[in-house]
């Protein structure tokens, strides 16, 4: 027998789930797409994601996933053969450096593991730029297989004066954590529909400043990645490269009314906080023992308030009887050292306590049921976190 009959839980990270409004909200015909309704909800869609991102720097719109969204910002950002600087803590960021070799930019790497990037580190390595070959700083503000997050206005204090870009990769943050892309120097920030934004995957956006816009077009940008044609439209099918996706638009529009004027972005933020801290709190008592239970981040301050990473003992096998047993996905060990003993839960947009506790008892119950190793009290000590005051 399964008990996984039900609305399943999905908590792995991306896509995330979708809110019934926002389906809803996607699920109607296209109207004239020359007709002035569709162009004016883009405008008005294109000015709540500015205020998502906490900036009033130029957007670039893609049809596309974060993939999508990597290439359109290299193409605009680098010149062949120009030198950027990867900072990374898990496989994303080193997928992102891996691309934008294949692109024709040499790539140096700083890599701190399961660790965030040092700043005196970064500041170190700028300082040897003397000739200011590094045109650009690459980082995730969270890295979605290890749960790292970068602390982006401590990078850019280590910047100092050195001319280059600040691009941030917040795929796995925007809509999740704060984001202040002005107030914090970024110069280039890169996100998707699919995870904080509640949206399904397909549309992808970059907002650069105007010190990146500066830059001009590169040898690597081609018509349809060109920011500054998308940045700067005025048709709608300009903003788009083409026919725009119409149902993401509407999709976007009711997912960012529900994040910015329902339930407000500080509150949003702090919603993911403690929904993280509960995961924290009931990987933490299972570990205890020396059970091999343990989040991936020993850092708090350094640990996504999106996505958890952890080693658990035979988490393959539980993955799989948590999924047939009780309708809950768990997310893969994407990127980790020994990949069956690791998995990654997901506390990511449309994503309340409730949803995060029956995750959390389904793995303990798999853990019971498979003879798994486990600290008691993971469900009490969630439970004691998210009943916290707010």
């Amino acid at each position: 027998m399964s008990l996984a009959a039900g609305r399943p839980v999905i908590a792995i990270p991306g896509p995330s789930p979708v809110p019934d409004r926002v389906l809803a909200a996607a699920h109607r015909a296209s109207p004239d797409i020359y007709g002035e309704e569709l162009a004016d909800l883009n405008l008005l869609v294109m000015g709540q994601l500015k205020r998502l991102a906490g900036t009033q720097a130029h957007l670039a719109p893609y049809i596309g996933n974060g993939h999508a969204a990597w290439e359109a910002a290299g193409a605009n950002i680098f010149n062949g053969g120009d030198r950027a600087l990867a900072l990374t803590s898990g496989h994303f960021g080193r997928s992102w450096a891996q691309q934008m070799e294949q692109m024709g930019v040499a790539v140096e790497l700083l890599d701190f593991g399961n660790g965030p990037a040092d700043p005196d580190m970064l500041a170190r390595r700028l300082a040897e730029d003397k000739a200011g070959a590094i045109k650009a700083v690459m980082v995730c503000q969270i890295d979605t297989a290890t749960g790292v997050m970068a602390d982006i206005p401590a990078l850019r204090d280590a910047m100092g004066s050195h001319g280059a870009l600040l691009a941030v990769d917040a795929i796995a943050s925007l809509g999740c954590a704060p984001m202040m892309m002005d107030d914090w120097g970024v110069d280039v920030l890169i996100s998707a529909s699919q995870k904080g934004m509640m949206c399904p995957p397909g549309t992808s956006f970059v907002w650069f400043s105007d010190k990146a816009a500066a830059r001009g077009r590169t040898s690597l940008t081609t018509p349809y990645w060109d920011w500054h044609l998308r940045a700067g439209a005025e048709a709608l099918w300009r903003f788009w490269g083409g026919t725009p996706p119409v149902q993401q638009i509407y999709a976007l529009d009711e997912a960012l009314r529900m994040i910015l004027d329902e339930e407000g972005l500080f509150a949003v933020w702090a919603r993911h906080a403690a929904l993280a801290r509960a995961v924290w709190a009931a990987a933490d008592a299972w570990g205890e023992g020396g059970t091999g239970i343990r989040l991936s981040v020993d850092d708090p301050a350094a640990r996504a308030s999106s996505v958890t990473a952890m080693s658990v003992p035979g988490a393959d096998v539980l993955r799989a009887w948590v999924a047939a047993h009780c309708g809950v996905t768990l997310g893969v060990g994407l990127g980790a050292e020994q990949p069956e003993n690791a998995l990654r839960v997901a506390h990511m947009g449309h994503a309340n306590a409730a949803m995060m506790l029956a995750a959390l008892g389904a793995m303990q119950a798999g853990m019971a049921a498979l003879g798994i190793p486990h600290g008691p009290g993971g469900l009490d000590a969630a439970a004691r976190v998210l009943a916290e005051p707010a």
